[in-house]
C-alpha cells in the first residue's frame, strides 16, 4: 500500500463521514424512522442497499474461492436475480398493505404470536452467531492478506483489523440507524462495483483475455463424468453439485432469503410506496446480475493465472489456498491509487452488510421482543432501546471473534450450513401463507417448528459424524462410514443424501406438515386475514397494487430474465 492508496481511502472516509453527519443532522423522532428510514426510501436507495447488503464475505472470499476451486458451480446462487423479482411483484404488495415492520410481525398477522416468536428467535441467533460472525471473521482475513501486514503494535493485525471493522460499521449504525445504511450504500455500491470491474479487466489482460481463460477452465475436469469449470450444469451424480439438486436446492434457499429474510425484506419495508419498493427490487435485480462476474469471474482468473504460470513484476503469480483468490489478484495486481479504491470496496461490502445485520438485528430485538412485551412503551423510549441493541450486538459479534478464530474454516463450513437446513421450513410458512387461505394459524406454525427440527437433526448428524471420522483418523467420512459398516437409516438420510435434495426434501416436508395440522386445527378468522393472502385482498387493494406499475416495470423484468436465460445458455 503506497501514498496514494492511503490518499484514496482517506477520501472516502470523509465521504462516508459527510453522509453520516448528514444523516445524524435528520433527526429520528421515532423508532419507525430509525430502523425503516421513516418509510420514505426510493428505489435507487432500496436497490442500491439490497444489493450492498448481499455483497460480504461469501463473495469477497467464498464465491472467489469457488470460483477458483469448481468453477461456475457456486452462480446459480449468484445469478438469483429472478427472484428479488418474485419478492418485488409477488410479497411487495402483501407487505405493503399489512404495514408490519418485521417479518416475524407478518407472520403473526398471518398466523399466530407464537410463529412470531418463533421466527424471532430463529433469525435474531442464525444472526448473531452466523451472518455477523462470519463477515468479521472473514473481514479480518480479507485485510490481513491485502495490507500484506502481519503484526502491527505487536498484534495479530486480523485482530486490528477485525475489531476496526466492527468498530467503525457500529459507529455510523448506531448513530443514523437504517438512513444510514441506505445513503452509505449509495455510496459504497459503485466504489464496490468499480473496483471489482478494475480486477476483473487487469485480470484478463495478464492472463490474455477471456478466451485463455476459458480455455483453461474448460480443460480442467472437476468430476468422474466429463463436466469441466466452465459447466454450469453438471451430472446429476456429481457429489457437490448435482444439476437437479442445485435448482432445486437454490431455488428454495433463493425463496428464503430474498423474499422472507428480514435482513434483505427491510430495505423494501422503507420504501415510500408500493412503486418504489418493487422498482427498488428492479433495481436490485439488476445489480444481483453482477457478482458472478465481479467475484466468481476473478476466481477463475486466479485459477488460470496459476496454472499458467503468469509472472507479474517479477514474480510467478501462486495461490496460496483458493479462498485467497480475491484478496491475492488485489495485493499482486492493481498499481498505486488503484490498490486504495479496490480496498474501499472490499471495506464498502463488509461495512454494508455488517451494518444491515446490525440494523436488523436490533429491530428484531426491539419490535418483536420488547415493544412486544412493552406495548406502552414511548417511540423515544423504543429508539433509545434501539441504538442499545445495537450496540449489544456489536459486542456479541466481537466477543464471538475468538471462536471464529480458534476453529476457523470449520466453524465457518459449518455455520454455511445452517442456512440451508433454517430456510425451507420458514419459506413453507410464507409461500402457503400467500398463496391461499387455507393453511391455519397452528398448521403455519407446525410447519416452521417441523422444519427446524429436521434442521438440526441434519446439523447434529454432520457434527456427529464429522467428529467421529476425525476421531479414528479419516478425512472423508464417507470412506470411513464404508469401511467402518455405518449404513443405518439415520446416517444415510440425514448425512448422505445431498445436501441441496435434503433441502428440496424439507421444504416439501415442511408443506405437508403444514397441510395435514391444517385439516385439523381452527382457521384464522377472515377479518385477520384480509388483504393477507392472494384469495383474501379486496378489489380496492388489487387495485392500488396495479396501478403501482407501468410497462417499464414489465420491460425491466423481461430483459433481467432474459439476461439470465442467456447466461445459463452460455454456461450450459
Amino acid at each position: 500500500m503506497g501514498l496514494l492508496d492511503w490518499i484514496v481511502i482517506g477520501i472516502f472516509a470523509l465521504a462516508l463521514i459527510g453522509i453520516i453527519a448528514w444523516v445524524f443532522m435528520q433527526k429520528e423522532e421515532t423508532s419507525g424512522d430509525y430502523f425503516l428510514a421513516g418509510r420514505g426510501a426510493t428505489w435507487i436507495a432500496i436497490g442500491a442497499s439490497i444489493f450492498a447488503s448481499n455483497i460480504g464475505s461469501e463473495h469477497l472470499i467464498g464465491l472467489a474461492g469457488a470460483g477458483a476451486s469448481s468453477g461456475m458451480a457456486m452462480a446459480h446462487w449468484e445469478i438469483q436475480g429472478w427472484m428479488i423479482l418474485v419478492l418485488g411483484w409477488v410479497f411487495v404488495p402483501f407487505y405493503s398493505r399489512s404495514m408490519v415492520t418485521t417479518m416475524p410481525e407478518f407472520l403473526e398477522r398471518r398466523y399466530n404470536k407464537e410463529s412470531r416468536t418463533i421466527l424471532s428467535m430463529i433469525s435474531l441467533v442464525s444472526y448473531v452467531l452466523t451472518k455477523v460472525a462470519v463477515t468479521v471473521y472473514a473481514g479480518g482475513l480479507v485485510f490481513k492478506e491485502v495490507f500484506g501486514i502481519e503484526t502491527m503494535w505487536g498484534i495479530d493485525f486480523f485482530w486490528i483489523s477485525a475489531i476496526g471493522l466492527v468498530l467503525l460499521t457500529a459507529i455510523y449504525t448506531v448513530i443514523g440507524g437504517m438512513k444510514s445504511v441506505l445513503y452509505t450504500s449509495v455510496l459504497q455500491t459503485p466504489i464496490l462495483l468499480l473496483g471489482s470491474i478494475i480486477i476483473v479487466v487487469l485480470g484478463l489482460r495478464a492472463l490474455g483475455g477471456w478466451d485463455e481463460m476459458m480455455r483453461i477452465a474448460s480443460s480442467v475436469e472437476v468430476n468422474e463424468y466429463g463436466d469441466s469449470m466452465t459447466n454450469l450444469i453438471r451430472s446429476n451424480r456429481d457429489a457437490d453439485f448435482p444439476w437437479l439438486g442445485v435448482f432445486i436446492g437454490s431455488a428454495v434457499i433463493g425463496f428464503w432469503y430474498w423474499c422472507t429474510d428480514q435482513f434483505i425484506v427491510q430495505r423494501v419495508l422503507s420504501g415510500r410506496d408500493e412503486t418504489q419498493a418493487r422498482r427498488g427490487t428492479i433495481f436490485g435485480a439488476y445489480l444481483k446480475l453482477t457478482p458472478v462476474f465481479l467475484f466468481m469471474i476473478p476466481g477463475m482468473i486466479a485459477f488460470a493465472m496459476a496454472q499458467k504460470g503468469i509472472v507479474i513484476n517479477g514474480e510467478t503469480f501462486a495461490l496460496s489456498s483458493s479462498d485467497a483468490a480475491f484478496p491475492t489478484l488485489v495485493a499482486t495486481l492493481l498499481p498505486a491509487g488503484v490498490k486504495g479504491l479496490v480496498v474501499c470496496g472490499i471495506l464498502a461490502a463488509l461495512m454494508s452488510s455488517l451494518a444491515s445485520l446490525f440494523n436488523s438485528s436490533a429491530m428484531l430485538f426491539t419490535i418483536d421482543f420488547y415493544k412486544k412485551y412493552r406495548p406502552q412503551a414511548s417511540e423515544r423510549r423504543l429508539l433509545h432501546v434501539g441504538r442499545v441493541a445495537t450496540v449489544v450486538v456489536v459486542v456479541l459479534g466481537i466477543l464471538w471473534i475468538p471462536v471464529m478464530r480458534s476453529i476457523g474454516s470449520v466453524l465457518y463450513t459449518y455455520l454455511q450450513d445452517v442456512q440451508s437446513v433454517l430456510a425451507p421450513g420458514i419459506a413453507a410458512a410464507f409461500l402457503l401463507g400467500v398463496a391461499s387461505s387455507k393453511p391455519t394459524p397452528k398448521g403455519g406454525m407446525w410447519g416452521m417448528i417441523a422444519g427446524f427440527i429436521i434442521g438440526v437433526f441434519r446439523i447434529g448428524a454432520k457434527v456427529f459424524y464429522t467428529t467421529m471420522a476425525n476421531g479414528a483418523g479419516y478425512a472423508d467420512v464417507k470412506l470411513w462410514a464404508s469401511e467402518a459398516g455405518v449404513n443405518n437409516w439415520f446416517y444415510t438420510l440425514f448425512y448422505d443424501v445431498n445436501w441441496l435434495f435434503f433441502s428440496g426434501g424439507m421444504l416439501a416436508f415442511s408443506i405437508l406438515v403444514i397441510i395435514v395440522v391444517s385439516r385439523f386445527t381452527q382457521a384464522a378468522p377472515k377479518l385477520q386475514l384480509e388483504g393477507l393472502t392472494f384469495s383474501s385482498a379486496t378489489d380496492l387493494q388489487k387495485s392500488a397494487t396495479r396501478a403501482s406499475w407501468n410497462k417499464w416495470d414489465v420491460i425491466h423484468t423481461v430483459i433481467i430474465l432474459g439476461i439470465t436465460v442467456a447466461f445459463y445458455i452460455y454456461f450450459w
